[in-house]
């Protein structure tokens, strides 16, 4: 089965299809042709995005599916006139909460991923900077103010799940290759030696890491299934032997990595 399926927002429509696909990755079967809407932010608008809408339900001749975070009322109105079944994220939740906690909403438009949260937002910035100055053992500068330092063999996934705990967690994380002189030694690079208490490890299975290596150098000692057997089985006892908890990536989104070394650090996840 395939729809098409319209995220709709007055603002950058992050929160829509973040929502949007959380309940349709529940449909194994479905095949998804996704439209993005952001700044709908009035009647107008609202009015274009409707004729949008209506042309694919037209042309294909089945309803699109539209996810709504449109705050404005007018907006709002007009979305509800579509050939669709239209998911309003605002009037899901917003108005219970409404009633039950005898308050009315602000219908402040862009709350969620604005700049109205300015140290919030500097934070997150922060963090970034921080992820990219310290990737991939570049520099030892500025450890000390380090949230966690991840560590493990080259393309075990240390890179993607910095950023995206400086990015969607404001963590400030570093981290560092354990590189085949620290692997022949059984030793933690020595930078990392005084913040010991910060270092997480990431694991992969041998098979994985050899595809991932064998992309980016195909044919090489360094992309070589028992090369990356050997590095894999040492990385993991010479963690072990330090104390370093680890975590495997080959099964596990940056999402979940995330999640896991936040719990384990027992750090706060900082929401922008």
């Amino acid at each position: 089965m395939k729809r098409t399926v319209f995220f709709v927002s007055d603002r950058t429509g992050i929160t829509a299809e973040m929502l949007g696909q959380s309940l349709l990755s529940q449909f194994d079967d479905l095949v998804v042709d996704r439209q993005a809407l952001p700044f709908i932010d009035s009647a107008e608008k609202a009015a274009a995005a409707v004729a949008m809408i209506n042309m694919a339900a037209q042309t294909e001749g089945v309803r699109p599916l539209v996810f709504s975070t449109v705050v404005t009322d007018e907006a709002r109105a007009v979305l509800h006139t579509a050939n669709a079944l239209v998911q309003d994220f605002f009037e899901v939740f917003i108005s219970p909460l409404e009633s039950e906690l005898g308050l009315k909403s602000s219908h402040t438009v862009g709350r969620s991923h604005g700049m109205a949260r300015t140290e919030d937002y500097n934070r997150r910035i922060d963090a970034v900077n921080y992820a990219l100055a310290h990737d991939d053992g570049v520099t030892d500068q500025g450890l000390e103010g380090a949230d966690v330092i991840l560590v493990g063999v080259s393309r075990s996934g240390k890179t993607p799940t910095s950023l995206y705990l400086a990015l969607q967690c404001g963590i400030r994380c570093a981290n560092y290759p354990l590189i085949p002189e620290d692997l022949e030694q059984m030793r933690l690079p020595s930078k990392l030696q005084r913040y010991r208490s910060k270092v997480w490890g990431l694991t992969i299975r041998p098979d994985r890491l050899h595809q991932i290596r064998s992309e980016r150098r195909p044919d090489s000692t360094y992309a070589a299934l028992q090369n990356c057997r050997s590095e894999v089985s040492a990385a993991e006892r010479l963690m072990q032997s330090h104390g370093i908890a680890f975590f495997d990536s080959t099964n596990r989104s940056i999402e979940e990595l995330a999640t896991v070394i936040l719990q384990g650090a027992k750090l706060e996840r900082h929401l922008f």
